[in-house]
């Protein structure tokens, strides 16, 4: 059902919430799920609620920091974050809530075990059954699949979801976690900003994520090194860093390709949207992604992006033939749908003008909007939030019921 939003709905008292994620955008390993935490967190804020998010320390991190009226709390590591934020629940640091947002990136912080009579939402971007294998050790991932797919749901089983994607909502019913419960909120994407910036003259391809196993960005090289016998002239962009970096240019390397791969480490917003706007498409192999918000921002570039149909909830972020190419295969079949992309000009601008039209449907004042009326549910009063621009809608699930 898409709702449009017409203003704020005023409440009595600012709403106490605290957000559970394991990183900020800040952390060398953030990626969209904590840009979608941060906005619908900064949306609360900027309404007057008084919000905390509590993740992971980093170096260089403050331990305690207010940012756009939100509330850093830093404690933990990438593994220890989560039974350090329970030993604070249980001794009360985070002070009277209203409700707590327990974000389960494959892990959820237990926070249902601990909150009480304070009303828990689990955002849930993608389940990670494929990736855990890829990631961890055949032990450890074997614990890590038990702990989301058998104690998880047990434990938030009274509680409201929020999934990112139909195809999240899915995964998880499959799980046991009642359909009912999941309401579908869909990414929010800031429109491009003005840039005096056009595709390059040479095929372009951009990546841009961070830089681990289950991106895949492999099959980017390997699919450069047979592009290139037909566009020699052919760029790769790689944007996004990670531990896994070494690794993808010891692979170029060995591909014989380093020398037309950019290897750009982090950049800052503008030479990201740099990169997407002198791009001819957009490449994302990852093996699962909730929605995959660098289709959207890529999008707002006229830039068509090509992914797996089978990665999750790309396929309701990318609309096949229309907006992007999804690929049933192999890599050699995303290759192939690479070059189909870069060798018709027709087809890029058809596939990117219906991109940047869809794009424009998104906005995180739509997706906050839609949030708060998920928080407003658990905690019994009304959640005011920036009202959304008119027009614009926020997508939420039809069948939906009150926790």
């Amino acid at each position: 059902m898409c709702r449009v939003i017409s203003g704020p709905v005023k409440h009595p008292r600012p709403l106490r919430a605290l957000f559970l994620n394991w990183r900020d955008t800040r952390h060398p390993e953030g990626g969209g799920s904590e840009v979608y935490v941060e906005n619908v967190a900064r949306s609360l804020a900027a309404a007057g609620h008084d919000v905390t998010i509590f993740c992971a320390m980093y170096d260089g991190a403050a331990t305690r920091e207010l940012v756009d009226g939100v509330r850093f709390v830093r404690g933990g590591t990438k593994l220890s974050v989560y039974p350090e934020a329970v030993r604070r629940l249980r001794r009360g640091e985070f002070g009277d809530l209203d409700v707590i947002v327990d974000v389960q990136n494959g892990i959820p912080f237990m926070s249902r075990a601990v909150a009480g009579n304070v009303p828990v939402v689990v955002l849930v971007h993608h389940v990670h059954r494929e990736q855990w294998p890829v990631v961890y050790d055949r032990l450890r991932a074997r614990v890590g699949w038990w702990i989301e797919s058998q104690l998880a749901p047990r434990l938030y089983r009274n509680c409201a979801y929020v999934a990112v994607s139909d195809r999240t909502r899915t995964e998880l019913a499959e799980l046991g976690v009642d359909a009912g419960r999941v309401h579908v909120i869909h990414n929010g994407i800031e429109q491009a900003p003005g840039l005096d910036v056009t595709p390059t003259p040479y095929p372009h391809i951009a990546v841009v994520g961070r830089l681990v196993p289950h991106k895949r960005v492999e099959h980017v090289l390997r699919a450069a090194a047979i592009l290139r016998r037909q566009h020699p002239d052919l760029r790769v962009s790689v944007v996004g860093d990670g531990w896994w970096s070494p690794r993808l240019q010891q692979v170029a390397a060995a591909l014989g390709v380093e020398d037309l791969v950019d290897f750009h480490g982090f950049v800052d917003e503008k030479a990201k949207h740099r990169i997407y706007a002198s791009a001819w498409v957009l490449a994302l192999p990852s093996l699962k992604e909730g929605w995959g918000i660098v289709v959207m921002e890529a999008a707002t570039h006229g830039v068509p992006a090509v992914a797996y149909r089978d990665a999750g909830g790309v396929s309701e972020s990318i609309l096949d033939g229309t907006t992007g190419v999804l690929v049933t295969g192999d890599e050699q079949d995303f290759a192939q749908a690479l070059g189909s992309v870069l060798d018709s000009a027709d087809l890029r601008e058809r596939l990117g003008d219906a991109a940047r039209t869809r794009a424009e449907q998104f906005t995180w004042a739509a997706t906050a909007n839609a949030f708060a009326d998920v928080l407003q549910e658990v905690s019994g009063g009304q959640v005011a939030v920036v009202p959304a621009p008119s027009g614009h809608v926020a997508h939420r699930s039809e069948d939906q019921v009150s926790p």
